[in-house]
């Protein structure tokens, strides 16, 4: 394919960027900033880039594939800006980490052109964010999901599959529900607790000193929670059913730890130990 739009150079766009230009995958990759975010251009002069869109309407024409890496709270609009102007030819796609919410809003604003969306999530990130934070090898050996959708052909989803292979990860498809019910659990939860738990330091008056001998627990436990705000914000509202359904079920998971040790229940408390030990050590073991 020739050229590639891609909406929001961030870390994941900045990195799709570095990929394709490292590999030549696209002949042209051209970037299309936020208005209020910073300027591309320096991203021209440093070779991530070839071009930045000045005219909107001219860089989505003469698109092959778009890719919207913007924060999931902007792919509406996003969408909206795209339509008018979208090719016949031209496959878009999304980054977000949730999907039913961006499934929903490309089939009611894209309408007869609707199928030539597919979902995407690369499971592939960093708490550093920001197109200096951009790594052409992000996507090597990671797991990318796509969500098509009842009107998506084969040759569109073999298309979609062979760019994400280009990057270098390893595809998968899953229904967008399926989707946002697994990374709620597994990604979107984690992230707030390490928010909350650095917040819970936040609100101690003896922060400072607690911040002064924190070590690898809390180093590794809060590293996510350097993550960019405006990202998780958005994910976790537009995740909001299964994120606060993951909310709950941990809340219980306290009160039970906390039964546990204030009735000084030693064999139990031992057991739920345990039995999280166990699992984790398995799970590491499983991805070697």
């Amino acid at each position: 394919m020739k050229n590639l739009l891609i909406f929001g150079v961030g870390l994941i766009g900045g990195s799709i960027a570095l990929k394709v230009k490292k590999d030549t995958i696209f002949d042209r990759v051209v970037g299309m900033g936020r208005d209020k975010g910073r300027p591309l251009d320096s991203f021209v002069k440093n070779g991530m880039l070839d071009e930045v869109a000045k005219n909107i309407g001219e860089a989505i024409s003469s698109a092959d594939l778009i890719v919207i890496a913007a924060p999931v709270a902007q792919t509406r609009s996003i969408l909206k800006n795209i339509h008018p102007y979208l090719p016949v030819d031209c496959l878009i796609t999304d980054v977000g980490s949730t999907k039913s919410n961006v499934m929903l809003d490309a089939k009611e604003i894209l309408g007869e052109k609707f199928n030539q969306f597919i979902g995407s999530h690369p499971i592939a990130g960093s708490e550093k964010h920001g197109p200096e934070a951009a790594d052409a090898h992000l996507f090597e050996g990671k797991n990318i999901v796509i969500t098509p959708h009842e009107k998506t052909n084969k040759q569109q989803i073999e298309l979609l599959e062979k760019f994400w292979v280009s990057m270098g990860g390893i595809v998968s498809t899953m229904n967008p529900s399926q989707h946002d019910e697994i990374f709620s659990t597994v990604s979107h939860l984690p992230h707030l607790l390490a928010f909350a738990l650095v917040n819970l330091i936040n609100n101690k008056k003896s922060k400072d000193q607690l911040l002064e001998f924190a070590a690898s627990g809390f180093r590794d436990f809060s590293r996510i929670a350097a993550s960019s705000p405006e990202v998780w914000r958005d994910i976790s509202l537009a995740n909001k059913k299964a994120v606060v359904s993951d909310l709950k079920l941990y809340q219980k998971e306290i009160v039970r730890l906390i039964r546990l040790i204030d009735e000084k229940q030693t064999d139990e408390l031992n057991d739920y130990l345990s039995e999280a030990s166990t699992t984790r050590s398995e799970w590491i073991e499983s991805k070697k």
